[in-house]
Parts: C-alpha cells; structure tokens; sequence
C-alpha cells in the first residue's frame, strides 16, 4: 500500500470505528461518520482496495479456548542471510501456536507470541518444533505472568 494516500476526517472516523466494532453496521458506521449509507460503503470498498483495510476479525478469547499460557519467544538464528530468514520465516508461519513473528534489529533475530494449553504443551512445542527449525542457534522464553493492555489495530490519528 503506498503511504502518499490521502485521508480526510470522515475516511479516519471511518477506519477508528470500523477498528473498534468491525461488525459494525453500513447504516451505524455512515450515520456516525456522518455520511448517508452509499457514500459511506463506497468509502469503506475504497479504502479495502487501497490496503489500508486489510480484514475483518473476531477477538476470541485465548482463556475460554483453553489456551492458558502467553509466552514470548527471543530466537537468535545462527546466520542472518536473507534465505536463512525467508526461511525461519516459512517454518514458523505453518506454526498454528505463534500468533505474531516480528524480525528484530540488533542481537536478538526474532520475537515470537506463542499459545499453548499450558505448560507442559509449550515445552512440547519448544522442543519439537521450534528449537529444531533449521539456523536456530538459541531461544529465550518468558512466561506472560499478566497481561495488563492487548489493543488490536493501531491509533488512527486526527486528520
């Protein structure tokens, strides 16, 4: 998506509440925007086929799902040529359990968000399948104790 898109007030108010409820109704979302319906959606299909709306998703809930632990993984890889990574990269996206990957600038290769049941399913998937990805040379893991803010999305600033 190019970042020289521009974006008045009415299509900001549109994506701020769209990120707050995206089940959020044409006629809802037109009305606050302060917009009759049709010119709202064609806003809304605008800003989908720029890229700046990617999806639509369901919050769930990780503890009702009997995912009981958050843990956060530091990976250093042991070479950091672009095929080494491209290739971290494919082994943990078939990983059901790491919700987030972020390459990382500095010591540390990679930062992972992992969900397991508990405990012992976390040292299962620590040991079988992703110590064992290919280049890894160490992973330091910290145990989510609490989680005191976890806001999808990102701040959409006033025009």
């Amino acid at each position: 998506m190019p970042n020289d898109i521009a974006l008045d007030a009415i299509d900001r108010t549109i994506l701020r509440d769209l990120q707050d409820d995206g089940r959020m109704t044409n006629v809802e979302l037109a009305r606050r925007a302060g917009l009759t319906a049709p010119p709202c959606l064609r806003r809304v299909r605008a800003l989908e086929e720029a890229g700046v709306i990617e999806g639509y998703h369901a919050k769930l809930n990780s503890g009702a799902l009997g995912y009981g632990i958050t843990v956060f993984a530091l990976v250093s890889l042991r070479s950091q040529a672009e095929d080494d990574l491209r290739l971290f990269e494919q082994h943990v996206a078939e990983l059901a359990e790491v919700r987030e990957c972020h390459m990382l600038n500095g010591e540390i290769d990679f930062i992972l968000k992992i969900v397991a049941h508990d405990l012992q399913g976390f040292q299962q998937f620590l040991t079988s399948k992703l110590t064992t990805a290919p280049n890894v040379a160490s992973v330091k893991t910290s145990l989510t104790i609490r989680t005191s803010k976890d806001v999808p999305g990102i701040p959409v600033d006033a025009a």
